[in-house]
């Protein structure tokens, strides 16, 4: 459903945002390495969420990604997708046709409208803070 870069982005944000809890930046090589993740494309991905305000880059011997405690409940999902996918995944039809929509749609455009919609509460009302929480409480994982 999201893009590779879409999941490591999310990872990504959970990861830092776990590490900022503890006022602790982490680099681009501790998260490339916790989300299995190649460097390049982790830092890539980065910039994406730097350029989008979803995590701050500091630069310099104590450098790294970090977000500031208070805004990480205020992080929803939906950021993190629009910043690394933009809004294509609203949009697509279920089928990979071009030209689907209310006028013109295929078979599955009904359905697949409602599936969507869902998806959008979903990534709009899920917030980086919950999820980090979660994973600092055991009860989910970022990795296996």
């Amino acid at each position: 459903m999201f893009s590779k870069a879409c999941e490591y982005g999310i990872r990504a944000s959970i990861f830092i945002a776990l590490n900022s809890f503890q006022d602790r930046r982490v680099s681009p090589k501790e998260i490339a390495a916790e989300i299995d993740s190649p460097v390049a494309f982790t830092a890539k991905i980065l910039q994406a969420l730097v350029r989008h305000n979803v995590i701050n880059s500091v630069k310099g011997a104590y450098g790294g990604f970090e977000i500031e405690k208070e805004r990480i409940k205020d992080i929803k999902l939906s950021d993190i997708v629009d910043a690394i996918d933009g809004d294509s995944i609203y949009k697509g039809c279920g089928l990979g046709l071009q030209a689907c929509d209310e006028h013109h749609p295929c078979p599955m455009h009904d359905k697949f409208k409602i599936v969507r919609d869902e998806l959008r509460n979903m990534l709009e009302s899920t917030n980086l803070e919950t999820l980090a929480l979660d994973i600092k409480e055991g009860d989910t994982f970022l990795k296996r």
